[in-house]
C-alpha cells in the first residue's frame, strides 16, 4: 500500500520506526516525532495523532507481470531474497471512510469480477483472467451506466450492455460503451487474518451462491 505523504499540504518525510503493531510496520515522521500505523495510514501516537494519510491505488504482483505492460518502470536494484508473499493467501481490500470489506483472491479467481458496493459507492474488484497475479479495483460508474462485470474468455464483459473491457486497464473495447474507461480506485492487499486485526467491523466479500 501507498499513501501520499502530505499533511496539510506539506511533504512529510517518514522514517521506519522500528517495531510491530498490530504485526504490521509502523512509521514516524522526522517533523513532529508521530508514530504511524502502515495499514491504517494513521498516527497513532504523537502530536498527530488520529491524523490520517490519502490512500493512493496500488499493485501488489510478480515483477515480470508489471514490466509486461509498463516496460519504462525504473526499479531500485538492491538485493534480497524472495518474498514470502502469495497474492493466494491474500484479500483485497477496499476502504473507503467508515466502510471497509475484503475480498479473498482465491474468491476472485474461482467465481470472477466481485459487483459490490462500498460506502454507496458501486466497484468492482477483479483479477485478471490472463494472469491471475495482475488484479485491480474499478468503479463500476460510468456517466449514467452502472456496469456488472463478468468473465468472457480474456476480457470482462458488462452483462448489461454487452461491451467487453480490457482487465489490464479497464477500457470498453467494443459495444455501447467502447471507449470509455473504468476509474481506477485505491485498494491493497492483506493477510486475511490481519484484516481483523485493523477492521474487527469489517466484512469479508461473499460471493454470490452459483445458480
Amino acid at each position: 500500500m501507498v499513501h501520499r505523504r502530505q499533511i496539510d499540504g506539506t511533504d512529510v518525510v517518514f522514517g521506519n520506526q522500528g517495531a510491530l503493531w498490530g504485526n504490521a510496520m509502523t512509521w514516524f515522521d522526522y517533523d513532529t516525532g508521530s508514530i504511524w500505523s502502515q495499514p491504517l495510514g494513521e498516527a497513532i501516537a504523537g502530536p498527530h495523532r488520529g491524523r490520517t494519510l490519502e490512500l493512493l491505488p496500488t499493485n501488489l504482483t510478480h515483477w515480470s507481470t508489471w514490466r509486461e505492460t509498463r516496460p519504462e518502470t525504473l526499479a531500485l536494484d538492491a538485493s534480497g531474497g524472495n518474498a514470502r508473499f502469495d497474492l493466494e493467501d491474500m484479500a483485497i481490500v477496499v476502504e473507503f471512510g467508515e466502510d471497509v470489506t475484503a475480498f479473498r483472491v482465491t474468491d476472485l479467481r474461482e467465481t470472477g469480477p466481485a459487483n459490490d458496493v462500498v460506502a454507496g459507492a458501486p466497484i468492482a474488484v477483479v483479477v485478471d483472467p490472463t494472469d491471475e497475479q495482475r488484479w485491480g479495483v474499478y468503479s463500476r460508474v460510468l456517466d449514467d451506466v452502472v456496469v456488472v462485470l463478468a468473465i468472457d474468455g480474456d476480457l470482462f464483459v458488462d452483462t448489461i450492455t454487452g461491451s467487453h473491457f480490457d482487465p489490464i486497464v479497464g477500457r470498453a473495447v467494443d459495444g455501447p460503451l467502447a471507449g470509455e474507461i473504468l476509474d481506477r480506485l485505491p485498494g491493497f492487499t492483506s493477510f486475511p487474518r490481519d484484516y481483523r486485526t485493523f477492521w474487527p467491523d469489517g466484512r469479508f466479500y461473499a460471493p454470490p451462491a452459483a445458480g
